[in-house]
């Protein structure tokens, strides 16, 4: 039986279907979730409509690129998908609500023997989430405490920060680093050679002198409202 257009729950794309987000089910042995080997991207909604969603789907295509990752259709259907996503869930905003979308791809689990699992192909899951105006409302208002951490952003030479992969864990730590000191500020982490660099989904910008500067985009993910 076809899923109802609209649900009186939130519903995500799962492998082929729309589906309630309680039914989605990775496997245990998915290679995101044993190696962080996947890649995502995110847009958001302002007023109940999508933002930029081309843009960032070529994006999440160039990051697959990267991990040498198909998803075995290309960004067109997953910019239709994303948008028909989002119409399933816009009825469960409030006036003033909005979602995160995001699209995540990993390469799914390796055969072998006995697992019982009738597909090895990459799963993918597209999912809304609402925006946590409330929780960052002081942060509109007040501003971002910003803390520098010991840790350094993965140089590019290691691994690429212009692919957008499940591999946090560069940032968590160092984000960790920074709340143990004061758990309402925010990472700036610097790069390897000392210089401002990112936080976690989050890019800097200075002025100096009338000039905007920003770090150099071989260094960071350059946000594509950047």
């Amino acid at each position: 039986m076809p899923m109802p257009t609209r649900a009186n729950e939130r519903v995500a794309w799962f492998n082929g279907a729309f589906m309630p987000e309680s039914q989605v089910r990775i496997p245990f042995r998915d290679s995101s979730w044993v190696y962080g080997d996947g890649g995502f991207d995110m847009t958001r909604s302002f007023g109940h409509r999508l933002f930029k969603v081309k843009e960032h789907v070529d994006r999440l295509y160039r990051s697959l690129k990267y991990l040498r990752i198909d998803p075995g259709f290309g960004p067109a259907k997953m910019c239709a998908l994303s948008e028909e996503l989002f119409e399933r869930n816009r009825h469960l905003l409030g006036p003033d609500d909005d979602y995160w979308l995001g699209q995540r791809i990993s390469r799914g689990v390796k055969q072998t023997d006995g697992d019982n699992l009738d597909y090895h192909g990459p799963n993918i899951v597209l999912e809304c989430s609402p925006l946590p105006f409330v929780q960052r409302a002081k942060l509109f208002k007040d501003g971002i405490k910003v803390v520098i951490p010991s840790h350094r952003r993965v140089p590019p030479d290691s691994l690429t920060p212009r692919a957008k992969t499940h591999n946090y864990l560069n940032l968590i730590v160092a984000n960790q680093e920074v709340q143990s000191i004061d758990p309402e500020a925010w990472a700036l982490l610097l790069d390897v050679n000392g210089n401002l660099c990112e936080g976690m989904g989050s890019n800097i910008f200075t002025v100096r002198d009338g000039e905007i500067l920003t770090p150099r985009e071989k260094f960071v993910l350059p946000g594509v409202s950047r």
